[in-house]
C-alpha cells in the first residue's frame, strides 16, 4: 500500500475522524450512567473507557467485515448501474470513493450530534451514509431494502426491549432489596456502584469490539479498493493496525468529547443512583447479546437510551425528561436521511473533482 497516496492518506485521516466521533459520542453507552450515579468520577470513566475500549477494539474488533456493512448496497450492482463508472481509472475505484464519502458523511453527522450531547447510533450512521452512497451512485435497486427494513424495526425493539428489561430489573431490585433494607439503603447503594463499575467495563469492551467496524469498515474497503489491480470482493479483511487504529480514535475521542453525551444519558434524561444505573447497564448488556445471537441488529446506543428511560420510568412519568427525551428521539429520526444526503453531496462533489 502506497501511504503517500493523498487518497490513503485522506482516509486514513477520516477514519481517525470517525473512530474520534465514536469515541466522543458512545462511550455514554459505557459509562454515561456510572459518572451520574456518582459510582465513579468523570476522569475514572475516561480512563477506564478508553482502555477497556481500546482492548475490545484492537484484540475482539471485527477482522473481517462485509464490503459496505452488512450488505446495505451492492457494489457489483452500483458499477453495473451508475453512470459514474466513466469517471474513474477502474471501476472498484467507485467504491472506495463511496466508502470515503460514507465515512466522512457519518462522522460529520455524529460531531453534530456529540455537539448537541444527543446519543445517536454510530452504526445506524455509517448504514444511512452507505445507502446514500448507493442511491446517488447506482439508484434505488442497488439497496437491500429489506435490510434496511430490519434497521428501521431495530429503532423501536432496541429501546422497548431495553426499557422493559431495566424496569424489570430495577422494580426488583427495589422490592426485595431497597424496601427490605431502609437504614441499609446506603450500604445497598455502594454495594451496586461497585457492580456498577464491572457492567460499564463489560459494555465499553463490548463497545469496543463491535463499534469499532463502524470505523475501520468503510476505511478498509476504500483503501483496499483504491489500490492498482484491485478486484470487487464480497469481504474485505482488516488488518490489526487498522483496528488498533480505529481504537486510538475512540480513545482520543472518549478523552476530548465523551462528557457532552455522558452528561445527557447520566444527568438529563433522569436522575440515576448506583441500582438504577446497574439497572440500565446489565440490561443493556443482555438485550444486546440476546439479539447478537439471534442476528438482528439492534443499536446499543437505543437500548442504553431506552433502560435509563426504563429505570426512571419505574418510578413514575414525572421522573423522566421529556424534552430531552424528545429531542433524543428526534435525532434517532434524522440520523439515516441526514447521513444519506450528506453522503450523497460528499460523494459527487468528489466524483467530480
Amino acid at each position: 500500500m502506497d501511504y503517500f497516496n493523498p487518497f490513503v492518506i485522506a482516509t486514513l485521516a477520516v477514519g481517525l475522524y470517525v473512530a474520534w466521533n465514536i469515541g466522543a459520542n458512545d462511550v455514554a453507552n459505557a459509562m454515561g450512567t456510572s459518572v451520574g450515579s456518582r459510582a465513579i468520577s468523570l476522569k475514572q470513566a475516561i480512563i477506564i473507557a478508553g482502555i477497556m475500549d481500546f482492548l475490545g477494539a484492537t484484540f475482539f474488533g471485527k477482522h473481517v467485515t462485509d464490503t459496505i456493512r452488512k450488505g446495505i448496497a451492492d457494489p457489483q450492482k452500483i458499477i453495473e448501474s451508475s453512470d459514474y463508472v466513466s469517471k474513474v481509472s477502474a471501476p472498484p475505484e467507485l467504491i472506495a470513493m463511496g466508502a470515503f464519502s460514507a465515512a466522512l458523511a457519518a462522522g460529520l453527522w455524529i460531531t453534530f450530534a456529540s455537539w448537541r450531547g444527543l446519543p445517536v447510533s454510530t452504526t445506524h450512521s455509517i448504514v444511512g451514509a452507505m445507502v446514500g452512497f448507493g442511491l446517488g451512485a447506482g439508484g434505488v435497486g442497488v439497496v437491500d431494502w429489506g435490510g434496511m427494513g430490519k434497521i428501521v424495526a431495530s429503532w423501536i425493539i432496541s429501546p422497548v426491549a431495553g426499557g422493559i428489561t431495566a424496569f424489570l430489573i430495577f422494580s426488583l431490585i427495589r422490592k426485595f432489596v431497597l424496601r427490605r433494607l431502609e437504614d441499609e439503603r446506603q450500604r445497598v447503594e455502594r454495594m451496586f456502584a461497585r457492580f456498577q463499575l464491572l457492567t460499564a467495563a463489560y459494555v465499553a469492551f463490548a463497545h469496543g469490539s463491535n463499534d469499532v467496524a463502524n470505523a475501520v469498515g468503510p476505511i478498509a474497503t476504500a483503501l483496499s479498493y483504491s489500490q492498482a489491480g484491485a478486484t470487487l470482493s464480497s469481504e474485505v479483511a482488516v488488518p490489526t493496525w487498522l483496528l488498533a487504529f480505529g481504537g486510538m480514535g475512540i480513545v482520543i475521542g472518549i478523552s476530548t468529547w465523551g462528557y457532552k453525551v455522558m452528561g445527557t444519558i447520566g444527568e438529563k434524561v433522569t436522575e440515576i443512583t448506583p441500582t438504577r444505573g446497574f439497572s440500565a447497564e446489565f440490561a443493556t448488556a443482555s438485550v444486546v447479546l440476546a439479539n447478537s445471537y439471534i442476528g438482528m441488529p439492534i443499536s446499543t446506543t437505543h437500548t442504553l437510551v431506552g433502560s435509563v428511560i426504563g429505570v426512571g420510568f419505574a418510578r413514575g412519568i414525572k421522573a423522566l425528561n421529556l424534552k430531552i427525551i424528545n429531542d433524543i428521539v428526534m435525532s434517532w429520526l434524522l440520523t439515516v436521511p441526514v447521513a444519506a444526503i450528506l453522503s450523497i453531496v460528499i460523494f459527487r462533489i468528489i466524483i467530480m473533482i
